[in-house]
């Protein structure tokens, strides 16, 4: 069992960053993928970013590709999601979920086993 609380989230104007975080309690979060998602109103959770276990293996949604950085540090248990370049269409609740599989990152939801609560990012124009 692991729980997920996601933080960092907030207004920001176009262009600006911010950097969210993830903190995990349990022992197993060093072991799986780790994962960001985000949903806007009205529509479906989608797939942001997710790294490997150890860190070596990272991916990103097309949309946020080159402007978002996601990072883990296993001793602290904790993931982040480092976002610079912000647009008016990243606005959403960004999720942190933990995977069920250890280094194969996949992006359905469906592979995602635990979700934190969300937190709220709005950029303005």
């Amino acid at each position: 069992q692991v729980q997920l609380v996601e933080s960092g989230g907030g207004l920001v104007q176009a262009g600006g960053s911010l950097r969210l975080s993830c903190a995990a309690s349990g022992r197993t979060f060093g072991y799986y993928v780790m994962g960001w998602f985000r949903q806007a109103p009205g529509k479906e959770r989608e797939f942001v970013s997710a790294i490997s276990w150890s860190g070596g293996d990272r991916r990103y949604a097309d949309s946020v590709e080159g402007r978002f950085t996601i990072i883990r540090d296993n001793a602290k248990n904790t993931l982040y999601l480092q976002v610079n370049s912000l647009k008016p269409e990243d606005t959403a609740v960004y999720y942190c979920a933990q995977s069920k599989r250890v280094n194969t990152i996949l992006r359905p939801t469906t592979e995602y086993n635990y979700w934190g609560q969300g937190t709220q990012v709005t950029v303005s124009s």
